[in-house]
C-alpha cells in the first residue's frame, strides 16, 4: 500500500523516479488482482456450499477441501455405497503392511492424490484446532502409533465421516440458484 502512495516525476532518466514508477504500476496491478480474486472467490463458495452445505458445516472442512472431495465424486456420489469404498476412491483404504510378526497398516498408494490431499490438510486442521482430535492423538501416540500412522486412522476416519454425511438424507433446505 505504501507503493502506491509514491509521486513519481515525469523524469524517467532518474533511476530512483523510474523505481518509483515501476513500483507504483506493480502496487495497481497487485490491487486489481487482489480484488478480482476476491470477486472470483465468492462463486465457488455459493456453489459448494448450495452443493453441500452439510460438509461445509463440518469442522476442518473449508470450501476448496469441500470442492475437491465432491468433484472426486463425482455428478453421482451413490455409487460409492459404502465407506470402505470411499475410502479406497481417496486412497485411505488401509493396506495390509505386515512382516513376520509384525501387524500394522500402510496408506494406499492408488486413489485420488487431490482428495487424499483434502484429507490431509482436513486431519491437519483438526489435529491443530480439535481438541477431540488433539486427545486421540495423544491417545494413540501413547498406544505406540507414529504420528504418521496416527493420520491415517484420521484419515479413513474422516472418509467414513463423508460417507455418512453423504449418504444421510439431506435435512437443510436448498435454495436454487436463481431467486425470481
Amino acid at each position: 500500500m505504501a507503493c502506491l502512495r509514491l509521486r513519481p516525476t515525469d523524469n524517467t532518466a532518474d533511476p530512483e523516479q523510474a523505481t518509483k514508477t515501476a513500483l507504483r504500476a506493480l502496487a495497481r496491478r497487485h490491487r486489481s488482482l487482489s480484488e478480482e480474486i476476491a470477486d472470483l472467490d465468492t462463486h465457488p463458495r455459493t456453489l459448494v456450499t448450495l452443493a453441500c452445505p452439510q460438509l461445509v458445516a463440518r469442522h476442518g472442512f473449508g470450501i476448496e477441501t469441500t470442492a475437491q472431495i465432491l468433484t472426486t465424486l463425482g455428478d453421482n456420489p451413490d455409487r460409492v455405497r459404502t465407506p470402505a469404498a470411499l475410502a479406497a476412491l481417496f486412497g485411505t483404504a488401509p493396506m495390509p503392511a505386515s512382516s513376520g510378526r509384525t501387524d500394522r497398516h500402510r496408506l494406499s498408494r492408488s486413489g485420488d492424490r487431490q482428495a487424499n490431499r483434502a484429507l490431509h490438510m482436513i486431519a491437519c486442521t483438526r489435529l491443530a484446532s480439535c481438541p477431540r482430535t488433539q486427545a486421540y492423538a495423544a491417545r494413540r501416540t501413547q498406544q505406540g502409533l507414529s504420528k504418521k500412522d496416527i493420520l491415517r486412522c484420521l484419515k479413513n476416519y474422516i472418509a467414513r465421516e463423508i460417507h455418512k454425511t453423504l449418504t444421510r438424507p439431506n435435512t437443510t433446505p436448498q435454495t436454487p440458484l436463481d431467486k425470481p
